[in-house]
């Protein structure tokens, strides 16, 4: 096997942060398998993404995954310890930033804290909020309303909305598909350099090759339904990641091998 196709090699990886073992997932009394057997580890401070076709189980295994829908078999394990439920140190976003356009920046920022701990806790991590603002450049936006905002500053307020419990790991439902590419282009390097910084460990569901390559360490290809991965590929470029690697003929390799995997995944 060629060095860009190399598979995942456990022994290289950091401790795991997420552990799954054998995830499937079943509908209408077992008629439909959404899921069969999904194994894979996401070590502390990697990124990962998932990429397959429409309908292979992708949002099905990161909602398993954020604990908002069960599995029919197979163990989801975070920190050591399972998922049975919603969590505080899980962090989600979402295709689209879903700010209450009543509230401002900071408000929406701050709601996590305010359902789960009250409206005085949430005014006492104000602070909190307007660094992350800060680190995502809208300091000076804390009282904007949402009206107010692009769809890229959104996104950004809903990066600061995820990040501000200090979750474990960060699940992201393609948050920036809904963006012209220029401006998704500059989030998903955002999205790096956030993660970066914070030492995060992020995954990531995608259908866009490109992306998974220029911000993943790793990418786990799907096959059609039922969802299972076809092989994990190790990304083995520097960071930070920039755009003009996008030329670069070891990304090209990359992106070939990951789209003849998916090739190969629709008929499994």
């Amino acid at each position: 096997m060629s060095a860009v196709a190399k598979l995942v090699s456990v022994g290289d990886t950091p401790r795991p942060v997420y552990e799954l073992t054998g995830v499937s997932r079943f509908f209408n009394d077992g008629k439909v398998v959404a899921l069969d057997g999904v194994s894979l580890t996401l070590p502390k401070g990697e990124f990962h993404s998932v990429i397959g076709s429409s309908g292979c189980g992708k949002t099905t295994l990161l909602k398993i995954m954020a604990g908002l829908m069960p599995p029919s078999r197979g163990s989801v394990m975070l920190g050591g310890t399972p998922v049975l439920g919603p969590r505080d140190d899980i962090g989600m976003m979402f295709q689209h930033a879903t700010l209450f356009p009543w509230r401002t920046t900071a408000e929406n920022i701050l709601l996590p804290i305010e359902v789960r701990h009250g409206r005085k806790a949430a005014r006492a991590e104000r602070g909190r909020a307007e660094r992350l603002l800060q680190l995502v450049g809208l300091g000076g936006f804390e009282d904007a309303f949402p009206s107010e905002l692009s769809g890229g500053m959104a996104q950004r307020a809903a990066i600061c909305r995820m990040l501000i419990s200090d979750p474990q790991v960060l699940l992201l439902d393609e948050p920036f598909s809904a963006l012209d590419e220029i401006t998704r282009d500059f989030m998903n390097l955002e999205l790096q350099r956030v993660c970066m910084e914070r030492e995060a460990s992020a995954f990531l569901i995608t259908h866009s090759i490109s992306e998974a390559v220029i911000l993943s360490d790793v990418v786990h290809v799907m096959s059609s339904r039922p969802g299972r991965v076809v092989q994990s590929v190790r990304i083995d470029l520097p960071r930070p990641r920039t755009l003009e690697m996008t030329s670069l003929p070891e990304f090209g390799a990359y992106a070939t091998t990951i789209r003849n995997l998916l090739d190969k995944g629709a008929f499994l």
